[in-house]
């Protein structure tokens, strides 16, 4: 048993451990062995102790990252021209269109969170993904199928100036069934591949840790430039009208990526699911509002329960924090509690009621990176239909640039970005701040909110000098390449917020949890999306009153999309504003196993004794 202080509380806090459990606990690995085993508890794929050099490191590593550029290009194949197909083959507003992009999206995320449930309390990661992947691969086999069966018709239609017509509500119902069964697919995958490839790294290890920060970094890059592709060819293709063979190569990447995930099945690191999530904090619920009478009382002595076996199927316990008190009492432990035969729904661990609190911690985080991803969603949305009401010509006869494409510069930004940051600004800044790592992940996160709120002024300021420049309907002497500040600048802000989200929440959620905090990334993008729909929806309806055009009509050069971005951009200044406050206040959990000299030096409140140890003052 051990004891912790509570200097806030004015109340002292006993930790008690089960006894039965720790006479049961197996002897420790030999000291001898531990260098060949990775201590983070990941097992190989017969379920025993990973042993390093033969499993996880860059190679598995390295078959993820390439499975992710495969199954990014795929994804973008559809997504960053689906807001032209709507309009051209399907004949919707662009309006309409945006939105129903913007839903789409908001659903592939949305649908992360049945990933990473699955992942985390019954399937494990691996299974989790190579399953949604197969899901993923089949809807775009469909999509490519009924487009060039149904949709596409007459043939050669779906070019700018060769809309297609009009298609039954059953035509429609396969499409949707299509679309949305990729949204399912990439969904489920996403938050799950992620954690995986981290899993692949000890993070016990010095120097596997080090690989694990670059692995966000490499991961997100890689995602980037699988996207470049799609960007580039696929984007050509589809703009010319060849819907078809765009999805056809998206299909061919989807299952190239899965059969590629597939090889590396013996390589990889493991690590068992730890069990219902939402079960674990509704016990902590219920238990804490069943106690919530213990420990009420200022001077009164608080023992919490906390249990010597490995947490969450091979977890990490977690030290007791300060905070969230009230949950506390969920691990109280009174004269008349019998441990031996402990309800969870009336006693839960510490390490439990720590599972919450480190959600409860980032979610004032998590709420402040809604807001940047609706900045980033105009990037697939308004942007291409801003880009499609430029001059497009290039000096080659005969070739005009595709408004979707221009995401590309995006890519390169995202490319570049990493690059420096990793090879000379990360080093620079640890020399000058003294931390070896740099920049935290918060800090990074709020320089992305400040960096998008720049680029939505840019674009605003060159959506004026567009419209300044109009000649005829939807069309402006203004070329598209004004756009690149724009696209470059929405670059360098998704590598500080989307990189710099997923080091933090990965690194902040408990063991048992990590499929989770990736899902919560993927949900601030969802949320985004979803908001974005709901700003342009009333932002139409306040400025088209009186037979006004609005600020987003069909023709841009009827509105004034400028004030759009301008409202976007202060939007964000405002939302930066929020997050320094709760970035200032933030405070993480503490996980056990450190030494007590470590403890010190980081100031915790206390520490877990070792099993029969005394209780202290």
């Amino acid at each position: 048993m051990s004891a912790i202080k509570d200097g806030d509380m004015k109340m002292r806090v006993i930790l008690v451990e089960d006894e039965e459990t720790t006479m049961a606990a197996p002897a420790p690995m030999p000291s001898t062995k531990c260098c060949e085993y990775t201590l983070d508890g990941s097992v190989d794929i017969k379920g025993h102790p990973a042993v390093k050099g033969k499993s996880g490191g860059w190679l598995a590593g390295g078959l993820i990252l390439v499975n992710q550029g495969l199954a990014t290009l795929a994804f973008f194949g559809v997504n960053v021209n689906l807001v032209l197909f709507l309009t051209r083959v399907l004949g919707q507003s662009n309006g309409d269109a945006a939105n129903n992009v913007s839903k789409w999206t908001g659903t592939v995320y949305m649908f992360s969170l049945i990933g990473a449930f699955l992942s985390d309390s019954f399937w494990g990661r691996y299974k989790t993904c190579a399953i949604f992947q197969a899901i993923f691969v089949l809807g775009l086999a469909l999509l490519s199928v009924s487009s060039r069966l149904y949709l596409i018709r007459p043939e050669g239609c779906g070019m700018e100036q060769a809309p297609c017509g009009e298609h039954s509500g059953k035509e429609l119902g396969i499409f949707y069934i299509a679309l949305y069964m990729i949204a399912f697919g990439n969904g489920g995958y996403q938050p799950n591949i992620a954690t995986f490839g981290a899993d692949q790294f000890d993070e016990e290890d010095p120097a596997e840790a080090h690989s694990k920060v670059s692995f966000f970094s490499y991961f997100y890059l890689a995602l980037n430039l699988g996207s470049l592709f799609s960007n580039t060819f696929l984007s050509y293709l589809e703009d010319e009208g060849r819907w078809a063979l765009g999805f056809w190569a998206s299909t061919a990447a989807a299952a190239t990526a899965l059969l590629l995930f597939l090889s590396g099945t013996l390589r990889y690191r493991y690590f068992q699911p730890g069990g219902n999530p939402i079960g674990r904090v509704c016990q902590v619920a219920f238990a804490a509002c069943r106690n919530w009478k213990a420990g009420a009382s200022a001077g009164v002595v608080v023992t919490l329960y906390e249990d010597d076996e490995k947490a969450d199927a091979g977890g990490r316990k977690l030290l007791h924090t300060q905070g969230f008190s009230f949950l506390d009492r969920a691990a109280h432990v009174d004269a008349d509690t019998k441990l031996g035969a402990r309800d969870p729904w009336k006693l839960c661990t510490v390490t439990q009621v720590e599972e919450v609190k480190s959600i409860l911690r980032l979610l004032p985080i998590w709420l402040c990176t809604i807001l940047y991803s609706v900045v980033f969603t105009q990037m697939a949305s308004l942007f291409v239909v801003q880009g499609a009401a430029m001059r497009r010509t290039t000096p080659f006869a005969g070739f005009s640039v595709p408004p979707s494409s221009m995401s590309a510069f995006d890519i390169l930004a995202v490319a570049t970005t990493i690059f420096l940051y990793r090879r000379a600004i990360c080093p620079f800044l640890a020399r000058l701040t003294g931390r070896p790592a740099g920049p935290t992940e918060l800090q990074r996160m709020g320089l992305g909110l400040v960096v998008g709120a720049l680029a939505m002024a840019t674009a605003g300021t060159v959506e004026h000098f567009r419209k300044a420049g109009a000649t005829t309907a939807m069309s402006s002497d203004l070329h598209i390449m004004w756009q690149v500040p724009q696209y470059a600048l929405i670059g360098v802000s998704e590598v500080m917020m989307y990189v710099g989200q997923l080091e933090f929440f990965n690194g902040q959620m408990p063991d048992g949890l990590k499929s989770f905090g990736s899902a919560l990334c993927m949900m601030s993008m969802s949320l985004g999306n979803y908001f974005s729909d709901v700003i342009v929806s009333a932002v139409t309806r306040v400025t088209t009153t009186r037979g006004r055009p609005g600020w987003i009509p069909g023709d841009l050069n009827q509105g004034h999309l400028d004030r759009f971005y301008f409202l976007l951009a202060m939007l964000a200044v405002a939302d930066f504003a929020v997050y320094l406050v709760c970035a200032s206040r933030y405070g993480s959990g503490k996980v056990d196993g450190r030494s007590s000299d470590d403890e010190e030096e980081e100031g915790t409140a206390g520490q877990v004794a070792s099993p029969g140890g005394e209780r202290m003052a």
